[in-house]
């Protein structure tokens, strides 16, 4: 099963090999998790294989929906005798009482895989909802809203997933996929630097990126700093993005008009401090990216549930 692109919304929901297998891992740790060496020993005990059911899967909250990919590995993976019927696209929004999803067949595979379906469903319609706050805020400005890498270990592909259904915007994925030149990076990289020096004079930051560039030739290559300083002597070099660091909107603003006035080609993304109160004043700013690790560290889950609608 795959989610495309949302027609409503233009948001981007696809549903890849990589989700997949990522979901796929997950769902049979769960599986592993809940039945163990004894399968379900509650339903077992009381249902026949022959009797079946019908569940609608429910909202119990207002949120922004997403996951229902990750129900079919699920369905599989428990090799549950289910059909499922969708009924919200992802990243649609949903109100309480709002049916996202039916599911009918076998009452013991409805029993089974009822939490594990709803854990996935309710964690990533969360990821979701909160991104769509974030995003919402930054309506009317050029700035966007981007994820980290702040994610918990086998769900980085799902959280992500569940980011881009809520509309905003993947940050790279791990560490091979982009360079990005942190603060201990770049302290680490200056010392070492200064050690080498018979001066111990410590070369300017547009040096490390010309590094990273050509040791990586053809890879974006984003560079964090913390002053105006420091972006003065980055911009001198062939970067990418700059990652504005506890920057406030004051601050912002000039780093916008020097970038503009050096390197008008560069992006620039504001990072820490980023809240629903703080992010529309730092959209505003100037800036084109703003990272929000809280999306994904940090989200309130969507109340789903199981409701009967008959066996």
């Amino acid at each position: 099963m795959t989610a495309s692109p949302n027609s409503a919304s233009g948001i981007e929901t696809t549903f890849g090999t990589a989700e997949r297998a990522a979901a796929r891992f997950l769902a049979e740790q769960a599986r592993h998790e809940d039945l163990g060496p004894a399968d379900d020993l509650t339903t077992r005990s009381l249902v026949s294989p022959q009797d079946e059911g019908r569940v609608a899967i429910v909202s119990r909250g207002r949120g922004v929906f997403a996951g229902l990919p990750v129900v079919a590995e699920v369905l599989s993976v428990y090799q549950a005798q289910l059909d499922l019927e969708v009924v919200q696209s992802e990243g649609a929004t949903v109100r309480p009482g709002d049916a996202v999803a039916r599911l009918s067949g076998a009452l013991a595979d409805l029993l089974i895989v009822e939490r594990t379906i709803l854990n996935f469903l309710s964690y990533l319609s969360g990821i979701a909802s909160l991104t769509r706050r974030f995003v919402d805020e930054t309506r009317g400005t050029r700035a966007e809203v981007f994820d980290t890498r702040k994610t918990l270990p086998g769900y980085r592909q799902l959280a992500k997933y569940a980011v881009r259904a809520g509309g905003g915007r993947n940050h790279r994925m791990g560490l091979y996929d982009q360079a990005l030149v942190k603060d201990n990076h770049l302290a680490g990289w200056l010392a070492a630097r200064a050690a080498e020096s018979p001066t111990g004079a410590r070369p300017g930051l547009d040096a490390v990126v010309r590094q990273v560039k050509q040791a990586v030739p053809g890879m974006v290559v984003e560079v964090e700093v913390d002053t105006l300083a420091q972006l003065e002597q980055v911009l001198a070099g062939p970067v990418d993005i700059v990652l504005l660091d506890n920057m406030p909107p004051p601050r912002l603003r000039e780093a916008v008009a020097l970038r503009d006035r050096l390197a008008p080609a560069v992006e620039l993304e504001a990072s820490g401090g980023v809240n629903l109160t703080t992010i529309r004043a730092i959209a505003e700013t100037g800036v084109e990216r703003i990272s929000v690790g809280a999306l994904t560290h940090s989200p309130t889950i969507l109340d789903l549930g199981f409701d009967w609608t008959g066996g």
